[in-house]
């Protein structure tokens, strides 16, 4: 809406389309957002799994419904509906050394080969080009006017009536009248197309036969459409295309097309013009995978490593490394199904699934060899007897693990993403592993293995006889251990029940969190100068900060944005993308992404004075946010108003500056700035015949803008824009010499009916669902986890007047969704392990003496957790719900072979104590 200020847009076109937005289905939450320069957005959020075309088409068939509401001059310039990911995958610089190549060619020549191009690529949501194409510009001289008694809209009807096409016709069309003999097309040169045509404009013809001309009264060229965001790489001027994913897009894929169109384009390029991609996200992704990669690698060798010292033979080793693989297969087509992707997640889970996979295998090797090694049977007869011991144990190991992780398929949210992945790769390979160790394990054991005497364990020498020995020690021990703690089993319920309550009482104490914070390879810096700064001081800042930070032995490039960032738009904003070396570059202290931040924050703020500075590296989950921390929305649900709403978020920052907890909680979006009042007598403007109608065209078009029409420029329509020139709107005064025309057609100068004062007033407004809102981040303070940050921040935010409220966003508000389900997830994984157990083994007492094992399992995993410092995050209670199954695991393979054992007359003492001992070394094969 040009010129229209930030409330004046959230009055007239924000709420208006927030009111049609609300009901969406999946709708989360929506946030929009007002500047004074004359933009708006709002950002609807929805449920995961939401289909995204049809989302897309419900919020366009509602905004149709706002739109004969909207102002005409919105109308006019258009709302757009995007379906995109919140931040940038990608920048596309296109810069030159030839002079005759400055940013408005170069934005002019990107806007017409370039971004269509890009836009076409499959995967990407949209392209915004941060530049400006070419306008015809009619920079109107009010003094001018003035003197010839004329207005601004006596220029905007003139050009609106002179460059208008014209569809004239055609002689000699049909019916034809008797005798035609030809036909030919009207040709009349309605639209102008230079700048001479543009100059020569009647405005108004004199009784004396002159004439005033276009050209009289302005200055006429060919110059940017728009002129407030500017890039530059690395100081340089440039053009830049930021390229946003679309929700189904894959970043790789994605990432990849845009290179190789690029390439293409470039052939193509005018001489001097070239590109470079300085900032790519998808390269972190990229050496993700390879790092996963590298680590499925690793624990395959770790696997066979651990497998062949305790079997001490080649051919029972690579039995269990065979079955791997076809299991990790199967894995992958149960993914392809569910039309997962391999990415960070699903490769993640394969890491974790190796161990667990191998399990079953290790499980079925081991017992074969023991009976071959004890009883001296053949590998048939052995297979044969070790898979009735223990199918029921896989089946039963099968069962629960597959009832612990089947339930995280149902979480919900983004972290349901993350949940559900690994569910299904572990879900799948674990079926797929108990298949095997059903099937090809004791095939490949009947036909590989070679018949030994008993006892060859005996036989072994060097480090394989030492090893045999001192585990054979550690085994009696372990047997007479357990069998001190049978015989005095009321001390041992005693000392379980303590550690259950260590195990609260720890779990209690864990810091919470969401996700850890990840080196991504590049750092995001915010620049915010002082309300009402103007561009030259901004672009003096950005020098600066371009020239520490390009000295910084981490930092590969530098994409500069002025007057954009992810705060607002204005002349006091830029924000920069700082693109790191490889991650090869910066092993060494201090060199990590949020290191770097910090260095560039701590420097420009100690040296730029007049500017807010602060440099972050992303969020884990790019989507949930624009940087690391907290996202924090006060709303005021009381009607308070916008003065009240600054006064309780200046009171909560003061109460935050003073919290141990929190750190760095800092405003976001632009400060309320000097503003110019213009105060309208309504009844002298009525009196001298003006209308408010008339008012507004005058000042509209003379400070904000004007779109006339378009003009036709080297096969591509152009805006033709009116405005007045730099130097007749630098002062208050200059707004008031404008002429508004009377009803009688005489221009009326403003001067005679209003005054102009100064007033503060928002240069930006921020709605959350509907409400009044102000945004605040921060980050918790060294030694303090997330979560700590969040309660913190509640707390504070409980001692603000009635009337405020508060809701947490993207990442947050996902930490809290997953903190207050994750208790609720666990116990439905012990309920459905405890029912698959009941249901299998058709007793009561053995899914209770399996699950009294896992909080011993638990209380390793928050011992080694707290030891080391990390908090309950998601990564975290993945790892506690993998705990719970291998936990049950192992039980079970112990009881499934004492209850075989009381089965054939063992007492319940003895059979428990030779189960243990029988399963002990897989157990310890199986944990290593």
């Amino acid at each position: 809406y040009p010129g229209a200020s930030a409330q004046t847009l959230e009055d007239s076109v924000i709420s208006v389309i927030e009111r049609e937005m609300n009901g969406s289905p999946g709708l989360i939450y929506m946030e929009s957002t007002s500047q004074a320069n004359g933009t708006g957005s709002i950002t609807l959020t929805f449920e995961t799994g939401t289909d995204p075309d049809l989302a897309q088409v419900d919020v366009q068939n509602r905004l149709s419904r706002a739109t004969p509401r909207l102002p005409q001059a919105v109308n006019q310039q258009g709302v757009r509906v995007d379906k995109v990911r919140a931040n940038f995958l990608m920048f596309t610089i296109l810069s030159s050394d030839d002079p005759k190549w400055d940013p408005i060619a170069l934005g002019d020549y990107a806007s017409r080969t370039v971004l269509p191009e890009i836009q076409r690529i499959r995967g990407v949501g949209t392209a915004q080009l941060f530049g400006t194409e070419r306008a015809m510009r009619i920079w109107i001289d009010p003094a001018k006017l003035v003197g010839l008694n004329l207005s601004p809209a006596d220029v905007n009807n003139a050009i609106r009536a002179q460059n208008a096409q014209v569809a004239s016709g055609t002689i000699g069309d049909l019916p034809l009248a008797a005798g035609q003999e030809i036909t030919a097309t009207v040709v009349v040169e309605g639209q102008l197309s230079t700048v001479e045509q543009f100059g020569n404009i009647v405005l108004r013809a004199n009784p004396d036969g002159s004439t005033v001309r276009l050209k009289d009264v302005a200055r006429v060229e060919i110059g940017g459409q728009a002129y407030q965001t500017s890039a530059r790489l690395n100081g340089k001027p440039s053009t830049g295309i930021g390229v946003q994913l679309a929700p189904s897009g894959n970043a790789l894929e994605t990432a990849k097309l845009v290179r190789e169109r690029m390439e293409e384009l470039s052939r193509y390029f005018p001489h001097g013009v070239k590109y470079t991609i300085p900032f790519d996200s998808s390269k972190f992704i990229d050496i993700s995978i390879e790092q996963v990669v590298h680590t499925l690698i690793e624990a395959v060798l770790l696997v066979f490593v651990v497998m062949y010292v305790f079997l001490q033979n080649f051919r029972y080793t690579v039995i269990p490394t065979i079955v791997v693989p076809v299991a990790l297969l199967g894995s992958l087509a149960v993914l392809l199904a569910l039309g997962f992707s391999i990415n960070v997640l699903t490769m993640f889970g394969m890491v974790l699934v190796i161990g667990i996979v191998v399990d079953d295998a290790i499980v079925v090797v081991e017992n074969v060899e023991r009976i071959m090694s004890e009883e001296g049977l053949p590998p048939l007869q052995a297979t044969r007897k070790a898979m009735g011991q223990i199918s029921g144990a896989i089946i039963g190991v099968t069962v629960v693990l597959m009832s612990v992780f089947v339930p995280l398929a149902f979480f919900g949210g983004a972290v349901g993403n993350i949940y559900r992945q690994f569910s299904a790769v572990m879900v799948s390979s674990i079926a797929f592993s108990a298949f095997m160790a059903l099937s090809l394990t004791p095939a490949l054991c009947a036909h590989l293995l070679k018949p030994v005497e008993a006892g060859h364990h005996h036989e072994k020498k060097g480090f394989f006889g030492w090893f045999n020995r001192k585990f054979a020690v550690t085994a009696k021990r372990y047997e007479g251990f357990v069998g001190s703690i049978l015989r005095r089993s009321g001390r041992a319920m005693v000392v379980f029940v303590l550690l259950v309550g260590v195990v609260a009482l720890l779990f209690a104490r864990m810091p919470n969190s969401f996700l850890p914070n990840e080196d991504q390879g590049y750092v995001v810096a915010n620049i915010q100068l002082p309300p009402g700064a103007s561009l030259e001081r901004t672009n003096q800042v950005m020098r600066n900060a371009e020239a520490f930070v390009l000295k910084q032995p981490e930092v590969a490039n530098m994409v500069s944005v002025l007057g954009f960032s992810f705060s607002g738009q204005g002349q006091n904003m830029a924000l920069a993308f700082i693109p790191l070396k490889d991650w090869n570059e910066r092993k060494g202290d201090g060199q990590d992404a949020q290191s770097v931040a910090n260095r560039i924050t701590g420097a420009m703020m100690m040296t730029q004075r007049d500017a807010f500075i602060f440099s972050l590296s992303p969020p884990p989950i790019p989507e949930l946010g624009r940087g690391t921390g907290f996202s924090f929305r006060l709303q005021d649900r009381g009607g308070n108003g916008h003065d009240a709403l600054v006064k309780a978020r200046n009171q909560l920052l003061g109460m935050a500056s003073q919290s141990k907890v929190l750190t760095g909680v800092r405003p976001e979006g632009l400060e309320d700035a000097p503003q110019v009042m213009l105060d309208i007598d309504r009844d002298k403007a009525q009196a001298l015949g003006v209308t408010f109608d008339a008012i507004n065209t005058a000042i509209s078009t003379s400070l904000g803008s004007s779109y006339v029409n378009d003009f036709p420029n080297a096969g591509r329509l152009q805006r033709v824009v009116v405005q007045a020139d730099a130097k007749d709107r630098m002062q208050p005064d200059d707004l008031l010499r404008l002429n508004a025309l009377n009803m009688q057609g005489q221009p009326v100068p403003l001067s005679s009916f209003a005054t102009t004062r100064w007033v503060t007033g928002p240069m930006q407004t921020i709605r959350y669902n509907g409400y009044p809102s102000m945004s605040i981040s921060g980050d918790a303070a060294p030694g303090y986890s997330t979560g700590d940050a969040l309660a913190e921040m509640e707390a504070l935010a409980a001692k603000l007047p009635a009337g405020f409220a508060f809701e947490w966003t993207g990442q947050s508000r996902e930490e809290k969704l997953s903190g207050s389900t994750m208790g609720i997830l666990i116990a439905f994984a012990m309920l459905a392990v405890f029912l698959a157990l009941a249901a299998l083994y058709e007793s009561w007492s053995i899914p209770v003496s399996v699950l009294l094992v896992v909080p011993v399992g638990v209380l390793g995993a928050i011992a080694a957790a707290m030891l080391r410092g990390y908090p309950n995050d998601v990564y975290f209670k993945i790892g506690l719900i993998t705990i719970i199954g291998l936990a049950a695991k192992n039980a079970i393979l112990i009881i499934e072979f004492a209850k075989d054992l009381q089965a054939q007359g063992r007492s319940p003492m003895e059979a428990a104590i030779e189960a243990a001992h029988l399963r002990f070394r897989p157990i310890i094969m199986t944990s290593l």
